[in-house]
This record gives structure tokens, C-alpha cells and sequence, in this order.
């Protein structure tokens, strides 16, 4: 008996194994740093490992094929999503040369468990198997699991990790018994198999149908932070370290709303009309809730923690539309996001300090005076979050916004700009803190590092460039969209 054995073309998956060898690499030499000095080198490893995954990434564009028996996929919608998570890596990498010093976080462990976790993202973004879109989920959870207790003797860092592990275990059994119906009522776990038995003539919707479409809304809404599933998302922001913080608010939504946008508008599109109304309700809930409890807040960190929440309901807006040829605007507001996002943390970590992280708004009352550099930059940051032009926020809800109303969603479009107009009040609060309040206290000079003010140019460059000249990265979004229509 002959024995055929598939071919395996490894050179499609370089960014991946670059990656997981920089991860094996890097967290084999944090046991050697203490005896040979190598703990600075331990955090330019993992940045050259990531700019070299980005680079090989770009060679993936336009390539359309499917390996290990339709398992994992290469196309240009995961190759956008890939990109998109090595840059959120690069930018943490940069954030994290001084703060982890300045925490005392645990070097080795602490670069490999990035590295692990955008591996996992990768996987997420590039399955078409719900196994293995599984497989990179947990790979991705497990090690923000951990890397949200890596605080030393910070007992609000144990907590945010313990709840997380604790609540993202019910969101995995949820998924998994969402997969294990939708398997049970269609025979397949193959996303594009799933569309062809729900478009074939002799479908019927079932009550195992729909509670596994339920209940693989649940598991997605809890990883993208959408209400009701968003409980864990302040207490785990706040108590995990900062660096970390600005991963999850960004490559983490960035995953899961990938992997969402590709199940929904693969498996389920032909039954359109079955899950529009859940997301409808979904967006709603999830802007409001958002935008009012961060009008309470008097931390700043909490309160960017609610403003992602409100974030996914207006990337919420797009999904409940329904239009495949309108997804390309979920990409680009992703991309827009990630950007402006991790640079409003990257000024919480340079103004704090190991036992005081000064994340309270006193903190930031006269700093336009202190540190005019700083302010002018936190304000660009919060103007863009709250959609004002010509910043790359205000393109990205327009867009978002302007679908809904083609499409005839007017009360979903109303409700986004009203949503809109409540957050402003929130960040320009800070902002009337940093240029039109007294100093309380003196909070000393920014932490910052070479790779700080980096990471930092590089997200205003972003901010401003997103926003004036959004042509060349829609018409990239639209393009890594294609695969759905």
C-alpha cells in the first residue's frame, strides 16, 4: 500500500517559525543573563525576531492557499491581521526596554510570553478550522494569563491575573460547546464547510443551530471585551502591567475581532438575518456601557479600559451591518485604534514610577506646564480616541458610521455619533487637566527611553498620517477583504 503524505511547504509559515524560535531562543538564554550579563540583550532579541516576522510577512501578500489538509490558511485578510500584531509587538517590545527594569518584571520570561502570545494571534487571524482557531486562542490567553501577574509583590496584578484565567476558562467552554453544537448540527468543523451546508437547500434552523452561534458570540465577546461579557476587562487593565495593558487593549481585540469577522462572514453570512440582531443589540449595549461608566472614572488607566470597551462597540457597528463589501472599514479602524491606543499608554508608563504609577487625572493636572512635550502628545492621542479631525479616529468612526447609514442602519448610525459626543466629554477631561489645572503634586520628570519616544513617534506619526491619507490603507484593507466577497 502506497502512502501518501502531503506536502508541507514550510516556507509559508516563516513568520510564525521566527517567532517561535526567537520565543524558545530568548527564553533559554534568560537562564544565562544572571551569570553572563545578558539581560539588556534579552529585550533586543525578541525586537529584531519581530521586525524579521513583519518582514517576511510582507512577502505573503496575495498569497492564496491552504496548508495541512485546509487546517491553516494564507490570505490576504490574515496576512493584514499578522502585520497588524507584530506591530503592536514591536511598539510593546519598545515600551517595555524601560519599564520592565523599572518594575522588575521578570526579563526573559516576560519577552518570551509576548512572543508565544502574538504567535498564538497569528494562528487566530490564519484558521479556517475551528480547532485550530481554537489552538491559537489558547495559545494567545495562556500567556496574557500570565503575563498579567508578572508584578512583583503587586497583589492587584495577582488578582487581574487570577481573574482573567478564571473568567476566560468560562469564555473557552462556552466556545468550545458553541464549536461542539455547531459540529453536532452541520458535521464539519471547517468554517467554509460550515457556509456550504448552511446555503445548501435542505438546511434548517435549529435550536442546536442557534445556541451554537450563541454561544460562539459569547466566547468572541468576552476575548474583544463587549458587554455582557466585559466584566474582567477594568480590574485586569488596571492591575496588569501597563506595557501589558496596551497588548491586550490592542492585539488582543485586534485577534479575536479578526478571527470573529472571519467566522461570521464565512461560516454564518448566509444566515444573515439569525445574527444581526444580536450584534445590533450587542453594539448598542456595548458603546453605551462603555462610554457612561468612563465618564465616572478618575483613572486614567480605568477609564482607557472602559474607552476600549466602547471602542468594540463602534467596530461592533460594522459586524451587525452584515456587508462583506463594507468589512474593509474594520480593518482600517483596528489598525487606526492599535495605534493611537498604545501611545495614550505609553504616556501612563512615562509618567509613572515603581511605587507610584501616577495613573489618578491629579496626576496630570498642569502638565502642559511641567512637560509641554508630553501633554501636546497625550492630547493628540485622546483627541484621535475621540474622533476629532483630522486624526486618524475620527476617519475611522466616519467610515464605520457612514456604512451603517448606506446600509440603513440610521438608528445603530444615531446612536454611534450620540456615543461619540458622551466620550469627549471623558477625554478632553484629561485634557483640561493637563492645560487648564494647577499642579497638586510633582510627579518628577518623565521615565522616558530611547525606545519610549520611538514608539511614541511612531503612533503620532501614525495618528496624523492615518487620518489625513487613509486611501492607500483602505484600499489594503479592502484588498485583505476580498476573500469574502
Amino acid at each position: 500500500m502506497v502512502v501518501m503524505i502531503p506536502e508541507m511547504n514550510f516556507g509559508w509559515l516563516i513568520p510564525e517559525i521566527t517567532i517561535a524560535v526567537f520565543a524558545v531562543i530568548t527564553l533559554l538564554l534568560s537562564l544565562l543573563w544572571k551569570k553572563g550579563g545578558l539581560k539588556p540583550f534579552l529585550g533586543v532579541l525578541p525586537l529584531i525576531g519581530a521586525v524579521v516576522a513583519l518582514y517576511y510577512t510582507f512577502h505573503l501578500w496575495n498569497g492564496n492557499l491552504d496548508l495541512f489538509n485546509r487546517l491553516y490558511t494564507i490570505d490576504n485578510f490574515g496576512t493584514f491581521f499578522k502585520a497588524v500584531s507584530l506591530i503592536i509587538l514591536i511598539l510593546v517590545i519598545l515600551l517595555s526596554f524601560r519599564y520592565v527594569d523599572r518594575e522588575d518584571i521578570v526579563v526573559g520570561e516576560y519577552y518570551a510570553l509576548l512572543l508565544f502570545g502574538t504567535l498564538g494571534m497569528m494562528i487566530l487571524v490564519s484558521s479556517n478550522n475551528f480547532i485550530t482557531m481554537f489552538i491559537g486562542l489558547e495559545m494567545m490567553s495562556i500567556s496574557i494569563y500570565i503575563l498579567c501577574g508578572l508584578l512583583a509583590g503587586n497583589l492587584k496584578s495577582v488578582e487581574a491575573s487570577l481573574k482573567y484565567f478564571l473568567l476566560g476558562a468560562f469564555a473557552t467552554a462556552f466556545l468550545l460547546y458553541g464549536i461542539a453544537l455547531i459540529y453536532a448540527t452541520t458535521g464539519t468543523i471547517d468554517i467554509r464547510e460550515v457556509a456550504t451546508y448552511v446555503k445548501g437547500g435542505g438546511f434548517l434552523v435549529t435550536p442546536t443551530f442557534m445556541a451554537g452561534l450563541a454561544l460562539l458570540i459569547v466566547g468572541f465577546g468576552f476575548k474583544t471585551a463587549s458587554v455582557p461579557f466585559h466584566m474582567w476587562t477594568p480590574d485586569v487593565y488596571e492591575g496588569a502591567p501597563t506595557s501589558i495593558t496596551a497588548y491586550m487593549a490592542t492585539g488582543v481585540k485586534a485577534a479575536a475581532f479578526g478571527a470573529f469577522l472571519r467566522v461570521l462572514f464565512t461560516a454564518f453570512h448566509p444566515f444573515f438575518s439569525g445574527w444581526t440582531i444580536m450584534l445590533w443589540i450587542l453594539a448598542v449595549a456595548t458603546m453605551t456601557l462603555g462610554n457612561i461608566t468612563a465618564l465616572k472614572q478618575d483613572d486614567v488607566k480605568r477609564m482607557l479600559a472602559y474607552s476600549s470597551i466602547a471602542h468594540a462597540g463602534y467596530i461592533l457597528i460594522a459586524l451587525a451591518v452584515g456587508d462583506r463589501t463594507l468589512s474593509s472599514t474594520v480593518l482600517y479602524y483596528l489598525l487606526v485604534y492599535s495605534f493611537m491606543t498604545i501611545g495614550a499608554f505609553a504616556v501612563v508608563i512615562i509618567i509613572g514610577r515603581k511605587d507610584s504609577p501616577n495613573t489618578g487625572i491629579e496626576s496630570y493636572a498642569g502638565l502642559a506646564g511641567r512637560h509641554p512635550v508630553v501633554a501636546a502628545v497625550m492630547a493628540v492621542f485622546l483627541f484621535s480616541l475621540a474622533g476629532v479631525p483630522p486624526l486618524a479616529g475620527f476617519m475611522g468612526k466616519f467610515y464605520i458610521l457612514t456604512d451603517a447609514i448606506r446600509a440603513g442602519y440610521y438608528w445603530l448610525a444615531i446612536i454611534g455619533v450620540l456615543n461619540s459626543v458622551v466620550a469627549a466629554y471623558y477625554y478632553l477631561r484629561v485634557v483640561m487637566y493637563m492645560y487648564f489645572k494647577e499642579a497638586q503634586t510633582d510627579i518628577g520628570l518623565p521615565d522616558f527611553s530611547v525606545g519610549s519616544a520611538v514608539a511614541i513617534a511612531i503612533s503620532v506619526w501614525a495618528v496624523f498620517h492615518l487620518g489625513i491619507f487613509p486611501r492607500t490603507f483602505l484600499m489594503i484593507a479592502y484588498k485583505s477583504s476580498q476573500i469574502f466577497m
